[in-house]
């Protein structure tokens, strides 16, 4: 792979995509711009849609986009909010915005657009049928009929079919909601309020992108199908289209999912499931657009030319070229969104003909409402063509200059900004409203759809070039250079101007013991007067025990108790901080940061877990061995364990045997290589008397098959159903006796599923208490797997704790602190 043509093509299409720029980088090379006046020209667009980040074939996408030249997007239904973090601790929501943010860095690479509907990824689902009992497929189908109206696409490509069971209920839907829409989105009484913003749309056809798992497939005969040659190489890019999706898919790093292209050829397959038929191409009878604008042919001839004189060593020798394009496009008076794409593209090409650069910097990352921020506007010409810089307009503050630039002059401005306290703060769109029946909820039709949020600040400059006007959007960033990394780049962040933040997600009151924990109040510019207050917890139930006020961090800290009165069970509690002129301030913040994706930071309500139960616990000594990252060990401390997570050094046993109970987190003989090499050190601390848990973990990339001191199998099986049925075997082992007796009211409750890989063929050693299973299937009793082993115990459990613990779901809590507390005499 020509790995820096790649990068270049990368960085290009974060241009064209939808992502704001700054031209902080080099100019390009001669071919890229090429390949994308090559795009320009084309008028073909094409919608792909399946359920979650990942799903979508990056193969067929950059084939598409890259060797048809189509307008390319990419429509998932959810952000991938119920699935796995293979790279950290983060789940639900914050996991939705790693894989968000994934997700845009793979249509950068793949050159699609992406799009979101408000669909909440709740898990494994079996069927359509449990899926749209948790959706309200009104609303969704809402979701998809818009992009389509939206983006009007000439075809529709579908990641699956509509056959149930086959695979993830969410993939099946996806389909089913799509062909739905194909016609609905035509339509002008359904969904009649969309057509203030958007017109009905028909697409030509709907395909299905055909696959067979793990085998080439197979064309049925009487089906209309095409084939595309999907691993060709593009002499522009310098790279297989292959090569571009396997970059693409590697992308999604939460999921595990870094890809190596194959070598030769490829062949993708697309069925025909509605619309139009066809003897040779999916695009036959697909408009030109271009006839359709009033002056079309003059756009065609204009673009024609500067493709067939396009000057490869000259960059600038084009530019006449491009400038007559550019003013046959602004003539245009139309507001569809392939028209606004084309009049930005070439805009963006004629500034990449110079080599413009524009950037607009703050002195730091992040601000509070109200406070004063210093930022710089730097503009680099390093072309012999002189443009005039006109003016730069900014949160209403317009900074002139009519100067000219050239031969690679800098133009350099101070700005300072002040942001008001009417100024939004830079919360993710789909989050600022709590969600519903697992749904987000978006009032803005607008933004439905939307990927991110623009960014938090911009201005926009403008300048003259040979008569023609160009203006272009400049967001707020924040530069700075790390001594490995080199330059970074991360978006501007505005903050709330107070801040509550609380040292527990979860507070435990045991045995009618009060419970002591701590709130900060962070302020912005001063400290605001005013008095913290626990909505959902009654007065007589905690008392501030004292309050410490630091002037110099702008800062009141609260040391509070919660008393043995509240009542058994959850209870979730929201801290506020009410100043003395009324305002409730009851947001935290919290940061997510990974090198493969921009900073992301985002305002939670400060809300805690307040849980009581009469639990018995003892004082132990815990070892928790990682795996693909989870928040047990927090859960644990927070019930009075003391944990030392075992991330360096040797496992052997003589180190295991300072420890009461070893735990081993999820995914570990996945992803942990030491777990592995030291099996049979585990098996020798728990022969000498130790109490070893182990995690699940999943069939894919299993890194050995001895899990455990006797044998059993791991299999896909799960229950999906987070209220499914339990069955419990009272008398088949004492840790369902105790030290806390287990009920079935214990398994109310439960979030999102009962577990997942289960397991079977397990060795007649092994006690297996639990029966569960999803409707309409059998019973599996592989869920829990208990043995003594020598003078110790051994337990395997597919529930998933990692996601029941954190969320404070007290039977769960109750049964895992019983597989702690096992007797082991």
């Amino acid at each position: 792979m020509k790995l820096k043509h790649l990068s270049l093509f990368i960085l290009f299409f974060l241009i064209l995509n939808g992502t704001s720029w700054s031209y902080e980088r080099p100019r390009y090379p001669s071919s890229t711009i090429y390949h994308q006046l090559l795009k320009l020209r084309e008028t073909k667009r094409v919608l792909y849609i399946a359920a979650h980040p990942d799903d979508e074939n990056t193969r067929l996408i950059a084939y598409l986009g890259n060797h048809t030249h189509a307008e390319v997007g990419y429509l998932s239904l959810t952000r991938g909010d119920g699935g796995q973090n293979l790279i950290g601790k983060e789940l639900g929501v914050e996991l939705g915005m790693i894989r968000t943010q994934e997700l845009l860095k793979a249509r950068e690479t793949d050159g699609g657009q992406q799009f979101f509907s408000r669909a909440i990824d709740f898990g494994y689902s079996k069927n359509p049928e449990e899926t749209l009992n948790n959706w309200d497929k009104k609303k969704l189908l809402a979701d998809v009929v818009w992009v389509i109206r939206n983006f009007q696409p000439d075809i529709i490509i579908n990641r699956f079919n509509t056959i149930p069971g086959v695979t993830h209920g969410h993939h099946t839907t996806s389909a089913i909601l799509s062909l739905e829409a194909f016609k609905a989105a035509a339509d002008p009484q359904v969904f009649p309020d969309q057509l203030d913003m958007v017109d009905p749309w028909q697409a030509k056809r709907v395909f299905w992108n055909a696959y067979n798992w793990r085998a080439p497939y197979q064309p049925e005969e009487g089906k209309l199908y095409h084939a595309f040659e999907t691993g060709e190489y593009d002499d522009l890019l310098g790279v297989t289209y292959a090569q571009i999706a396997a970059d693409s898919r590697t992308m999604h790093k939460s999921q595990g999912f870094g890809s190596t292209a194959p070598l030769g050829g490829a062949v993708d397959f697309i069925e025909l499931v509605d619309g139009a038929r066809f003897e040779e191409s999916p695009f036959e009878g697909v408009n030109n657009r271009w006839d359709g604008v009033p002056n079309g042919a003059a756009i065609q001839d204009a673009l024609d030319e500067s493709v067939d004189q396009f000057d490869f060593a000259q960059l600038e020798n084009n530019l006449s070229r491009f400038l007559a394009v550019k003013q046959l496009l602004d003539e245009l008076d139309s507001p569809e969104k392939w028209v606004r794409e084309k009049q930005q593209c070439i805009d963006e090409l004629i500034m990449e003909l110079l080599g413009l650069k524009v950037e607009f910097t703050a002195a730091r990352q992040e601000a509070y409402v109200g406070e004063r921020v210093e930022a710089t506007l730097v503009i680099n010409n390093p072309s012999s063509v002189g443009i005039q810089v006109q003016d730069f307009t900014v949160m209403g503050s317009s900074h002139s200059f009519n100067k000219e630039i050239k031969d690679n002059a800098v133009l350099r401005d101070g700005i300072a900004m002040e942001f008001a306290p009417t100024m939004s703060v830079s919360q993710p769109y789909w989050i600022k409203n709590s969600p519903q029946n697992n749904l987000y909820q978006v009032s803005d039709q607008e933004k439905i759809g939307k990927a991110f949020n623009d960014p938090t600040v911009s201005g926009q400059f403008t300048f003259h070039l040979e008569g023609e006007e160009f203006t272009i959007k400049v967001p707020l960033k924040y530069k700075y250079n790390d001594p490995v990394d080199g330059e970074v780049n991360q978006p501007f962040v505005l903050l709330p101007p107070v801040q509550v933040s609380i040292d527990h997600d979860q507070v435990y009151v045991l045995s009618d013991k009060p419970s002591e924990f701590l709130i900060k109040v962070s302020f912005g510019t001063r400290i605001l007067p005013g008095d913290l207050m626990l909505k959902g917890l009654k007065e007589e139930n905690y008392k501030v025990l004292e309050t410490t006020i630091d002037e110099a961090k702008k800062e009141k800290i609260y040391h509070l108790s919660v008393n043995g009165d509240t009542k058994i069970g959850k209870t979730v509690v929201t801290a506020q901080y009410l100043t003395t002129d009324g305002k409730i301030y009851e947001e935290g913040v919290k940061r997510i940061d990974y090198k493969h994706i921009p900073a992301l930071t985002y305002f939670p309500k400060a809300t805690f877990d307040l849980i009581k139960l009469n639990l018995k616990t003892t004082a132990q000594n815990i070892g928790y061995i990682p795996g693909a990252g989870d928040d047990v060990p927090e859960v644990l401390r927070n019930l009075g364990y003391a944990v030392t997570e075992l991330e360096n050094g040797s496992l052997d046993a003589d180190r295991l045997g300072q420890f009461s109970t070893v735990i081993v987190g999820i995914r570990a003989f996945n992803v942990n290589q030491q777990v592995v090499d030291q099996f049979d050190q585990l098996m020798k601390y728990v022969e000498d008397g130790g109490n070893l848990i182990v995690q699940y973990n999943t069939t894919a990339s299993l890194k050995t098959d001895r899990l455990g001191p006797y044998p059993f199998d791991i299999t896909r099986k799960r229950v999906a159903v987070e209220n499914a049925p339990v069955e419990a075997d009272f008398e088949a082992h004492p840790v369902l006796k105790g030290p806390n007796a287990i009920t079935l009211e214990d398994f109310d409750g439960w979030i999102q599923e009962r577990g997942l890989y289960f397991t079977e063929n397990w060795d007649e050693h092994y006690v297996t208490p639990l029966s569960m299973h999803d409707p309409e299937e059998s019973p599996s009793e592989g869920s829990l797997l208990l043995a003594n082993y020598g003078k110790g115990t051994y337990t395997y459990s597919g529930i998933s704790w990692f996601r029941l613990l954190p969320a404070g779901v007290p039977g769960a809590i109750k049964l895992f602190v019983n597989l702690i507390e096992q007797d082991h005499e």
